[in-house]
């Protein structure tokens, strides 16, 4: 099961690299598009969108596609944070996690929530093309510096709704996610404040059976598509 980030979608993530799926074979992987992004419906409604409710939507969708199995889950960001609600709430539902680029969390998600407003007001009184320049000029992570520009995969009219539905997210309490069980890789990149490194230490560390590993080049990243179909192997019978 594959997740995406925020504003972004299946087709958006291939795009930008975070795709780590096709470099699997002989696997059953479902892809989609959260509610809101891509191709996927929803509403201008900011609760439709936090992480617990999205969380929801996943266990809905494995009800659906993987009736009474346990599968592997992988995402980034937004995705990531779904997978670690979902997997507090119905451990039994995964037999392992790859988690991308976790967000902002905790103390920190405090600041994020402010930027996720200030962008939604950004979107409704100026457009998101104003959204895209302000992001043109951010610095990139290094390890993402290779990547193409791209725009956010969300109806403009939805957009302010997602951030401030961001705005309203946090990850598990700690405590929670230090009862994960399940074999854990957290991937990480170096120098993004949205995805600080902080927290993907904190959730290698919170999770018992987990590893981090940590990229800081476009190379680094073209080997997450590897990590991920060695973890899938490890729970393969």
């Amino acid at each position: 099961m594959q997740l995406h980030g925020l504003t972004s979608s299946r087709h958006r993530d291939r795009l930008l690299d975070l795709d780590l799926g096709r470099g699997l074979s002989g696997t059953r992987l479902l892809r989609y598009d959260a509610r809101g992004h891509g191709r996927s419906s929803g509403r201008p409604v900011p609760e439709d969108y936090r992480w617990t409710v999205l969380a929801d939507d996943l266990l809905r969708v494995l009800d659906h596609w993987f009736p009474a199995e346990r599968v592997h889950g992988v995402g980034p960001s937004m995705g990531c944070a779904t997978l670690l609600h979902a997997a507090v709430r119905d451990p039994d539902r995964f037999d392992g996690l790859t988690l991308l680029v976790p967000p902002t969390a905790w103390e920190s998600r405090v600041a994020k929530a402010d930027d996720y407003r200030r962008a939604a007001a950004v979107v409704e009184e100026q457009g998101m093309e104003a959204f895209v320049a302000a992001g043109r000029a951010a610095p990139r992570p290094p390890a993402t510096v290779e990547a193409p520009e791209t725009v956010p995969d969300v109806d403009e009219a939805l957009l302010p709704a997602l951030f401030r539905g961001a705005a309203l997210c946090d990850l598990p309490p700690r405590d929670a996610i230090a009862r994960i069980a399940v074999p854990t890789t957290v991937l990480a990149w170096t120098e993004d404040p949205a995805h600080p490194l902080s927290t993907a230490e904190a959730l290698a560390s919170l999770i018992p059976d987990a590893v981090l590993e940590v990229a800081s080049t476009p190379a680094d990243v073209g080997r997450w598509p590897g990590i991920l179909r060695d973890d899938v192997a490890r729970h393969q019978p």
